[in-house]
């Protein structure tokens, strides 16, 4: 085993520890406050869904990677490689559609009290579910060609014409068959970007609207307090730019892979970027969103209080004779 092998292991499996603990933090914490009775926000239903999307992305492929790079490559059947490309390709998609939904509704959100934008403002919370259900069964449907030319490294003889992965192969087309299915598949992709770029430049807007108007206030107590709106829409600003950063450092990666047989380090470099979002994410709403953070304290408190709560239970239980 090489030592950029191990080092590269470390690195993968940092990756989805971090990641996946944050994100599971992140859905049980909803869930709690679900199960408790606790009211939740209408953008609630979509952070759980982002949580769980990148949860999956992570889990998905950061354990192969982690065994490839321990020089493990032939884990893998047909089954499994395609199993793990559909996955990975429909949890990819939700996190995108999740984010960008995040930024429309916080734009709506947000918007002028007028007569237009109230009507819109009072029914988008009831279309936040219908939206986010068949997100999930549109890309679930869409990405059923992706796992066709990947195959497992066992049972792949010639692979002359194949791309190397590490731990799976994928089937190189022709350069025509490969740019009309990136085109198909990458359509959503580019709808949904140009959505959060369009959500974003109104929020930048809106917010810098939002401090000339406090600019006259000079009590610092009160110029530094953000309402609990403004905090929500620059998390998830800041969430919007983190993922366009990083998804476009990798779909320019990843267009280039797709034409010619990927080096090592473009291979790395891909997977290492694919996973920076989803890792950051759970972060970022947990310490800027202010709602989150209220959670996170009563949730808290709840654990503090759970073994008082629990050993008078425990004494009552009779003795054994």
């Amino acid at each position: 085993m090489s030592p950029l092998g191990i080092m590269l292991a470390i690195v993968f499996c940092s990756q989805t520890v971090v990641g996946v603990v944050g994100n599971s933090f992140l859905v049980f914490l909803f869930t709690f406050m679900f199960f408790t009775a606790h009211k939740l926000r209408p953008i609630d239903t979509i952070f759980i869904q982002l949580a769980w999307a990148n949860f999956l992305l992570l889990l998905i492929k950061g354990i192969p990677q982690t065994m490839a790079a321990l020089g493990l490559k032939n884990f893998l059947d047909d089954v499994g490689c395609k199993l793990v490309f559909y996955l990975h390709r429909v949890a990819r998609a939700l996190s995108l559609n999740m984010t960008c939904l995040l930024s429309g509704f916080q734009a709506i959100t947000i918007s002028p009290n007028t007569s237009r934008w109230t009507r819109l403002k009072t029914r988008t919370p009831t279309y936040i579910i219908p939206c986010s259900f068949l997100s999930w069964i549109f890309h679930l449907i869409v990405n059923i060609s992706i796992p066709m030319r990947a195959k497992g490294t066992k049972f792949s003889k010639n692979i002359s014409n194949l791309l190397d992965y590490g731990y799976c192969y994928n089937s190189a087309d022709s350069t025509i068959k490969v740019t009309l299915i990136a085109v198909v598949v990458s359509l959503p992709d580019i709808a949904c970007v140009g959505v959060m770029v369009f959500a974003s430049s109104y929020m930048i807007l809106f917010l810098k609207k939002h401090h000339k108007r406090v600019q006259h206030i000079h009590t610092s107590r009160l110029y530094l307090r953000a309402p609990p709106e403004i905090r929500a829409t620059q998390s998830i600003l800041l969430l919007v730019n983190t993922f366009v950063s990083f998804s476009s450092l990798n779909s320019i990666l990843v267009i280039y892979m797709s034409f010619k047989n990927p080096r090592p380090w473009m291979l790395h470099s891909s997977n290492f970027l694919a996973a920076c979002f989803p890792i950051i994410s759970p972060f970022v709403l947990i310490s800027m969103d202010s709602q989150v953070l209220k959670y996170c304290c009563v949730l808290r408190e709840a654990l503090h209080f759970l073994p008082f709560l629990v050993s008078p239970v425990l004494s009552k239980e009779p003795s054994p004779s």
